[in-house]
Order: C-alpha cells, then sequence, then structure tokens
C-alpha cells in the first residue's frame, strides 16, 4: 500500500533560496523513506511537495 504526504514550505521569493529550501525538505522526507514524487511552485512564493512511500501490508488473519 501507498501512502502519500504533501509538505507546503513557506514564502521564498528567491529561486536559490526556494531550491535550496526544497532540497533540504526532499533530503529529511528521504532520510524518514519518503520519496518526493513531484513540487509546485506557487504564484505566492510557496512550495509544496508531494511524496510517497510503500507501507506494509497489514494482514487479516
Amino acid at each position: 500500500m501507498m501512502k502519500y504526504q504533501t509538505v507546503v514550505l513557506d514564502y521564498n521569493p528567491k529561486a536559490a533560496n526556494m531550491a535550496e529550501a526544497i532540497e533540504e525538505q526532499a533530503n529529511a522526507l528521504a532520510a524518514e523513506g519518503w520519496a518526493v514524487l513531484s513540487f509546485s511552485v506557487t504564484p505566492s512564493g510557496k512550495a509544496i511537495l508531494l511524496a510517497q512511500r510503500e507501507t506494509p501490508e497489514e494482514t487479516h488473519g
């Protein structure tokens, strides 16, 4: 089963700073077992990251 998580990064109007913030968050998510699938920068200067990870299937007995 796949789980998904979204993360919103705060206002960051400069591209270099935004790229750094996205990279830091992506690495933090990866350390927790998440893989970033996509991200989008909004007109308001925020970024939204979408990540996924596989979770073990629950067994019913």
